[in-house]
């Protein structure tokens, strides 16, 4: 015979045990989020600086690769044919790498689609549309005594949030907060 499973819960280690607690707890709470908020903008402000280091020292880089693929690939279809074997493969083997001629997959591209549903409708394409029936979720929510009465259909609330705001004083013009 199986036994059950018990989910033991967590011990909460930081539970006030007065209203001064509480007072300090919000306080806390209010001090370890700036701290947290500091740190990440020292680390936003590294990558920042890091990115723009990047870039400095690879733009004469990506400017060299850009010409060389721009040349190789205007060679490569000026020979293409002898590239590929008359046009047999869609690709060549350089020995040091492989260049490939791919087809992108096709796709559809719709301008004015009133217009084209009615064109499809007027041809008997019909099997070029789609029929889609959906709940209108709004409709319910503004009538929600007669949404109730239909089977498989439950209005509820979210739930209530817990939220914490500790107060903050905006900084003067030209200071950082938390500096």
């Amino acid at each position: 015979m199986k036994t059950a499973l018990k989910n033991k819960a967590k011990a909460i280690s930081r539970v006030p045990q007065s209203r001064e607690d509480a007072v300090w707890a919000v306080g806390r709470i209010g001090t370890l989020r700036r701290e947290i908020a500091r740190h990440k903008a020292t680390a936003d402000e590294t990558v920042r600086v890091a990115g723009e280091t990047l870039e400095a020292a690879t733009a004469e880089l990506m400017s060299e690769l850009t010409e060389h693929e721009k040349g190789l690939q205007t060679w490569c279809e000026a020979n293409r044919l002898a590239l590929t074997a008359e046009g047999k493969v869609k690709y060549h083997d350089f020995g040091t790498g492989r260049i490939n001629w791919r087809l992108r997959p096709p796709k559809v591209s719709i301008r004015g689609a009133e217009a084209v549903i009615e064109a499809c409708k007027k041809l008997g394409l019909t099997q070029f549309l789609r029929t889609k029936e959906e709940i209108n979720k709004e409709a319910m929510l503004a009538d929600a005594d007669k949404a109730r009465t239909v089977a498989g259909v439950t209005i509820t609330s979210e739930g209530e949030d817990f939220v914490i705001e500790p107060i903050e004083i905006d900084a003067p013009n030209g200071m950082k907060a938390g500096a």
